[in-house]
């Protein structure tokens, strides 16, 4: 019996044995793998570039990443475009809407309780997370810089619950926000990235995304932290060290001096993906790296940032502008009112600007008006400005206060109100209405007038007509005939 066991046991061993693939092979395959990935990379160099087909554009880089996007912040601007609407999974990129709705939702000092099912819903062995224990708390605050600082994923989890009370509700919650933010192709399914059919992004939502999120200073700093500290406390039984993979940060291999901010991701069926923005003389850039193999998400981010500050400048509308006559819209400058007052009445918003190519000025510009849902609050119209068919911006027309206001001490309030705009074609519009209304009014009361008089005319000869018949005939009394009589 007992040869009859030892023989079964080293038939099983030999079955296994031979079942595995030797350590060499297995090394070989994902070996054979990277090239593949490599190949892929390099052939889709050759995809096109649609912002280089367009008229008087700088030409952008070729790139390996399968869709990417640059775009001005503050105007949303595209200056550099490649397959920006196609659907692709965004990894961990997709923190940045989660630390964006949370910031939203929540104040800094809240705390948050790490469930056993947030904390054992990742993979520990392969998923970014910060070593946090069930039942462990820390803020809202500590939590975001484990989010955008560690990548955790079950930091992510954590958060979708304290916000929302689940994962599928936060999920709601965030594909709601996206469509808020002006984002066209995407779904999300999770608030960590963590690979899902159902969750699926575009670099042009990344970069829609990606302006809200870069708007809040905060954000910008916790994005920007390559280390971070979560000390132990009565809530947290260990130090929590936190250290990020973001090669673009101070003191990494490839360190941009004007970043502002930085999301890595990556997913075997992502790849890589990065969203970052950088400002350098006024101007804000945004870019998004979708599919591509690492190190060139970084290097591709630093060229794409280089393209952007060398190639585009900024113009402020307001003072390229000193006599409003865009698109032969019916708006002068003058010295005073309609009224005689030298106070201001409409003016361009100070603050806004457009982006254009290096060569180009603010006369190479086309623009329209329009009165119809101004993008901005508060705005009475909006300058729509393209270059060769190409949107670079917007300006508000406000009031001259309220835009001065909305100033923030970019300009002298005397300089910003110095500026005023009659909209004449609405003041001919009422001075033609008023014409016409008075007219209608005196060709109404003469012919009120006129059918009265009318009126007591067809009376005096009716009444003259009776008197008529009615009167005696004397004559015929004192006539005499031919007899004498």
């Amino acid at each position: 019996m007992r040869k009859w066991r030892t023989a079964l046991s080293v038939l099983c061993a030999a079955v296994l044995l031979f079942s595995l693939p030797p350590v060499s092979a297995e090394a070989a395959p994902a070996a054979d793998a990277a090239g593949d990935y490599a190949a892929q990379a390099e052939a889709r160099k050759e995809l096109p570039v649609a912002s280089n087909e367009w008229e008087n554009w700088p030409a952008g880089p070729a790139l390996g990443s399968e869709a990417a996007i640059l775009m001005e912040a503050e105007t949303g601007a595209i200056l550099y475009e490649k397959n920006i609407h196609e659907k692709l999974y965004p990894a961990s990129i997709t923190k940045i809407l989660t630390a964006l709705i949370v910031m939203e939702q929540c104040a800094l000092e809240e705390t948050v309780t790490y469930s056993y099912e947030a904390v054992n819903s990742i993979d520990w062995q392969t998923d970014s997370n910060i070593g946090i224990k069930a039942g462990e708390q820390i803020t809202v605050e500590q939590s975001l810089y484990g989010l955008l600082v560690g990548s955790a994923n079950e930091v992510a989890t954590a958060l979708a619950e304290h916000v929302s009370g689940s994962v599928e509700e936060f999920a709601k919650l965030m594909n709601e926000r996206a469509e808020e933010l002006g984002c066209v192709d995407s779904h999300f399914a999770n608030a960590n990235g963590i690979f899902d059919e159902d969750h699926y992004t575009s670099a042009y939502d990344m970069a829609q995304i990606a302006r809200a999120f870069f708007s809040n200073d905060l954000l910008c700093k916790m994005s920007g932290t390559a280390t971070y500290t979560i000390p132990r406390s009565a809530t947290v039984s260990q130090e929590l060290f936190i250290s990020s993979k973001n090669q673009l940060l101070p003191g990494k291999p490839y360190a941009y001096a004007d970043l502002v901010g930085s999301k890595t991701g990556y997913t075997s069926e992502a790849r890589q993906t990065l969203v970052s923005c950088a400002q350098r003389d006024g101007m804000k850039l945004i870019c998004v790296v979708m599919k591509e193999e690492a190190p060139a998400q970084f290097t591709d981010t630093v060229e794409l940032f280089n393209y952007g500050f060398s190639s585009f400048h900024m113009i402020n509308v307001a003072d390229a502008d000193s006599q409003y006559t865009v698109g032969n819209e019916l708006f002068f400058e003058s010295d005073a009112d309609v009224f005689g007052s030298s106070s201001p009445i409409l003016s361009i918003d100070p603050s806004d600007s457009i982006v254009l190519p290096a060569t180009a000025e603010y006369e190479d510009t086309q623009s329209v008006l329009s009165y119809h849902d101004p993008a901005k609050a508060d705005a009475l119209a909006e300058i729509t400005f393209t270059f060769g068919g190409v949107y670079v911006g917007s300006a508000a027309v406000r009031t001259a206060d309220s835009a001065a206001d909305g100033a923030s001490g970019a300009k002298d309030t005397d300089q910003a109100s110095g500026r005023i705009y009659i909209n004449v074609r609405l003041v001919l519009t009422c001075v033609i209405a008023a014409y016409f209304f008075l007219n209608f009014l005196v060709w109404l009361i003469t012919l009120i007038r006129n059918y009265s008089f009318s009126s007591q005319r067809k009376d005096r000869r009716r009444r003259r007509r009776r008197h008529e018949k009615e009167r005696i005939d004397y004559d015929r009394y004192i006539r005499k005939d031919p007899e004498g009589f």
